[in-house]
């Protein structure tokens, strides 16, 4: 049986960190859905981004995308974060919006544009050096879209001697995640296409290179907990960037479109040791229709609550059934932590710790939505376009 308060105190030492775009406009490829209230600085996207933890009590830090989140004095905006009880955490990199970049950043055949590239990635550890964030978190969009339009062994080297440079800039202390994509925006090889991909750079490395799984970014019936389980075993997850999808790159709610998908990952990392600091978990989300810090506090209580199910299942039990071969009783395992409600144990240690035991309720019930969509009147909203 599971221990109700080893699951409580293991649920409180869990944080999820929540990304600066999220509280920003974002849309599809065709339009993005302006909302009022929306931040129009880093420093407004961090007044919301306390809301969620002042609701949640899990989500101190908060992830930057540079550049934008490019600041003059960042100093000063970890300090501002750390007046709100947050912290800057992740530093994002941006190689993929310059024109430069259409046939790749690192990958590019142009030594020019891959220098270009590689120094914005030294750029984001400088800044890593002044918010003091631990991680700074790679994705390459670099790819082809045709047979024949580039080397795909040299793309593999030229990524290779970038990674290596900026891994030997990192600090004592610091680390990279390595992000990987099946596709989009490339068509025909993308140059980090899948978790083996970014495996073998990491390996190659060392310690301080990690792979980071953003839940959005496989092929429709992709086993995504395996790859969790083969990563924690190897010692090479990084990091988590939840999100949910329905057919490709969505960035919807954690756990909108497979809420079970979410309890068989958090199953494997409590199975495999991960619920440490060292295996980060972000939200990685665009919210184009939804409000945004709503629903960035309901993707916070998702992840709780799935991870909340996966530490109710009964380790002896299960283990039992394994040994023995039973198949269905060793599902049924799962199945009864799955089912289980958990919005009453999260609600009950949601008080305990001073908090409302409905994270959404207390939020609208805060005014602070009225509040952003009266002050924030005027300026360039945060965002990307279409």
């Amino acid at each position: 049986m599971t221990d109700r308060a080893a699951v409580k105190a293991a649920l409180q030492a869990q944080t999820v960190e929540t990304p600066s775009w999220a509280y920003g406009n974002s849309g599809t490829r065709f339009k993005v859905f302006a909302q009022p209230g929306v931040p129009r600085t880093p420093y407004e996207k961090l007044d919301d981004a306390a809301q969620v933890h002042a609701r949640t009590g899990v989500a101190p830090t908060v992830a930057l995308h540079i550049p934008w989140d490019r600041v003059d004095d960042y100093a000063a905006l970890a300090k501002y974060a750390g007046e709100r009880g947050l912290r800057l955490g992740t530093i994002n990199s941006n190689v993929f919006q310059d024109d430069d970049y259409k046939l790749g950043s690192v990958c590019h055949p142009d030594r020019a544009v891959r220098r270009k590239a590689l120094d914005h990635l030294l750029e984001c550890v400088d800044i890593m050096d002044a918010t003091g964030s631990r991680d700074l978190k790679l994705w390459f969009s670099d790819g082809t879209n045709y047979p024949g339009q580039d080397d795909i062994r040299a793309r593999q080297d030229r990524l290779a001697e970038a990674l290596g440079t900026v891994y030997e800039r990192l600090g004592e202390a610091q680390r990279m995640l390595l992000e990987y994509k099946l596709f989009e925006p490339a068509f025909y090889t993308t140059d980090v296409p899948d978790w083996g991909t970014a495996y073998a750079h990491c390996l190659k490395l060392g310690p301080k290179a990690q792979v980071v799984v953003d839940t959005g970014h496989h092929a429709p019936g992709t086993n995504i907990e395996f790859i969790v389980a083969l990563l924690l075993r190897e010692g090479k997850l990084g990091g988590f960037d939840f999100n949910s999808r329905f057919y490709a790159d969505d960035d919807l709610m954690a756990g909108a479109a497979d809420p079970f998908q979410l309890f068989r990952i958090m199953y494997e990392v409590v199975r495999g040791g991960g619920l440490t600091p060292e295996v980060a978990f972000m939200l990685d989300q665009c919210h184009n229709i939804e409000q945004k810090i709503p629903a960035v506090i309901r993707s916070v209580m998702n992840v709780q609550e799935a991870t909340a199910k996966a530490l109710l299942v009964d380790a002896g039990a299960l283990s039992a059934a394994q040994r023995a071969g039973d198949v269905l009783a060793a599902n049924a395992v799962l199945m009864d932590a799955y089912n289980t409600d958990v919005r009453p144990l999260l609600a009950e240690l949601r008080e305990e710790t001073g908090l409302d035991p409905d994270p959404v309720a207390a939020y609208h019930r805060s005014g602070w939505q009225q509040r952003i969509t009266e002050e924030r009147v005027g300026g360039q909203q945060a965002g990307w376009g279409a």
